[in-house]
């Protein structure tokens, strides 16, 4: 029989805003492209989950942004013109009132060439979270498997439970194109985290595989391509409670 942990994550709505936000400082480090955001628009923002995301809108050259306007029947774009958008995993500071976003570093992604090429003034509009899924830190047993697009998420959770100082049989597996991510998480060298160099599914599998699996009070989370982290996901189908298995698609191949 299948036994429950003593609470679920729970579901948050949030106030859907767009906002203006500058660059106030750039800077690379083990693979990403790290740019600090202030400007007034911040005020009032909030995001309550540790995975939540937001989207970023970026200009199409001579084209100003024009936010749309939000209604009960849903978002409508001017014209139905949509920039482009990439989702992305806050970190914000209250206390400075200032968001952080981490931008993986790589080749033809639409974010990753402006985040390279953004200066200090430079201005972004962002849209959200509309909704946060709010996990509990005290699960005993927690699994996080993600690949460099779930780095920026995975350190705020870790972050939030060393701060909280939860005592949990937590692990990290994380698959990466080479060491140079590997000092991302640098400053949590408390957390148990497996790296796995070259995306290599079947090393991931294999560990996986050979997890002596809980039967109460955890919680598992996997996220990357979509189709790799479905196919992870599915193979705990019957086995843990579906609503302490997270599996969300960061991007496509």
């Amino acid at each position: 029989m299948m036994m429950t942990t003593f609470a679920y994550p729970e579901r948050v709505r949030n106030e859907l805003r767009f906002r203006e936000i500058t660059v106030v400082k750039s800077d690379y480090f083990s693979g990403f492209q790290r740019i600090v955001f202030g400007g007034e628009a911040l005020a009032g923002f909030s995001s309550h989950g540790f995975d939540d995301h937001i989207k970023l809108f970026f200009p199409t050259p001579g084209q100003p942004f024009t936010a749309p306007d939000v209604t009960d029947a849903g978002i409508i774009w001017p014209g139905d013109a949509r920039p482009p958008s990439r989702d992305y995993t806050p970190l914000y500071d209250e206390k400075t009132r200032q968001l952080t976003l981490d931008f993986w570093v790589h080749d033809g992604g639409v974010a990753s060439a402006w985040a390279v090429n953004a200066r200090t003034g430079d201005t972004l509009f962002i849209g959200g979270p509309r909704g946060s899924l709010v996990v509990p830190l005290a699960y005993r047993w927690q699994l996080y498997v993600c690949d460099e697009s779930g780095l920026p998420a995975l350190r705020r959770r870790l972050e939030a439970l060393r701060d909280a100082g939860v005592k949990a049989e937590c692990r990290a597996i994380v698959s990466i194109t080479n060491d140079a991510c590997k000092g991302y998480l640098a400053h949590l060298p408390e957390a148990t985290i497996d790296w796995v160099i070259g995306h290599d599914m079947a090393v991931v599998e294999q560990q996986l595989q050979a997890i002596d699996w809980p039967t109460e009070d955890y919680f598992v989370w996997i996220t990357g391509e979509g189709k790799r982290a479905k196919s992870l996901a599915d193979r705990f189908t019957g086995h843990l409670d579906p609503q302490l298995v997270r599996t969300v698609a960061y991007w496509h191949a």
